[in-house]
């Protein structure tokens, strides 16, 4: 049973979402059939030890719904109250987000991440409206809104997505509870507008740490999520418990300390066309202790360079990656 109701699914949020949310990535066995149960409950341990507050179930891999589901209860099961799982909403089309909805809600799920699918061409802001309302109003669950330009919605508007269809969507879905705020990325003047419109309302995620550290110095910023920041291991989830005690400068010392590792992460090929190279991501989980290993194919793949300036990066920031050989990543730290 979900821990609010939707009328009061924005006090809900603003109690609990506090922190920093990274991302569990479905890791599968080696023969590629199934989900290895024993790595995503290692991942979900780890991201608690590491003082994250949420996960996001990834869907944008190559698996079935019924791998989906078991991914979302191995999560919730693991976890027992202790690390919020977020749901995936990027599937297929509106009809197959709401099964997944379904999917999310009987595995004990309590928060969505709402993105749109690649085949939603909208001719206009009111079709994206639209969407989103049919998608909030489907479900009990609290949603996060995603302005970013994954989705192509900068040829309607600069902000991806503007402060009339956002206010408008707030004002009509009371379960919408947050925003991830990245539109018009790389730019932060959406994500500027956004906070000052909204934050009275909503609870506003800064997900980028080289933004979002900056940024938490001079407005509140209670939550940072869901993002790749499992590639630094326990030290995001510090730098966040600086900032909301004050201690500001020992913040900027930590952003700076960080920099090779961030220019690393830079460099590396994360996204192309539209799509997050998610073993990639799984990679730089795997150099701070996560399990690594399968995913099933299709995926974009990681290569010899990457895998040495992401390692490197960490070394020069002092962030102690893995001392384990890369071939041991394609293995996982559980084979099954």
């Amino acid at each position: 049973m979900l821990p609010y109701s939707v009328n009061d699914a924005r006090d809900w949020a603003r109690e609990k979402l506090i922190g920093v949310s990274n991302v569990t990535l479905p890791t599968m066995t080696s023969d590629f059939k199934r989900l290895n149960e024993r790595a995503i409950r290692h991942d979900v341990e780890l991201a608690i030890e590491q003082g994250f507050t949420g996960s996001l179930a990834c869907s944008e891999v190559a698996n079935s719904l019924e791998d989906y589901r078991q991914l979302c209860e191995l999560m919730v099961d693991q976890a027992r109250g202790r690390l919020m799982t977020v749901h995936h909403a990027v599937f297929n089309t509106l009809e197959d987000n709401i099964e997944a909805l379904r999917i999310a809600e009987e595995a004990g799920a309590e928060l969505v991440l709402l993105g749109y699918p690649p085949y939603f061409y909208p001719q206009s802001l009111e079709e994206v409206c639209t969407y989103t309302k049919a998608f909030c109003d489907a479900t009990k669950l609290a949603v996060m809104l995603f302005p970013i330009p994954t989705w192509g919605f900068q040829r309607l508007d600069p902000a991806d997505m503007p402060i009339a269809l956002i206010r408008r969507l707030i004002d009509e879905c009371p379960n919408i509870v947050a925003i991830k705020a990245e539109g018009g990325m790389p730019y932060i003047m959406s994500s500027v507008e956004v906070h000052q419109a909204f934050h009275k309302e909503v609870v506003i995620s800064f997900p980028v740490e080289y933004d979002m550290v900056p940024l938490a110095q001079l407005i509140p910023v209670p939550y940072c999520g869901t993002n790749y920041s499992s590639y630094f291991g326990p030290w995001l989830p510090r730098v966040h418990a600086l900032l909301q005690a004050g201690r500001y400068a020992e913040a900027t010392a930590e952003w700076y300390k960080a920099d090779p590792a961030r220019k690393a992460a830079q460099a590396a090929p994360m996204s192309a066309s539209g799509l997050i190279n998610r073993m990639l991501w799984k990679y730089q989980g795997w150099l701070q202790g996560y399990n690594g290993g399968p995913l099933r194919h299709p995926t974009a793949r990681i290569y010899a360079k990457d895998m040495t300036a992401l390692r490197r990066g960490l070394e020069l920031s002092g962030l102690e990656p893995t001392p384990d050989a890369d071939a041991s990543f394609f293995i996982g730290r559980n084979p099954e």
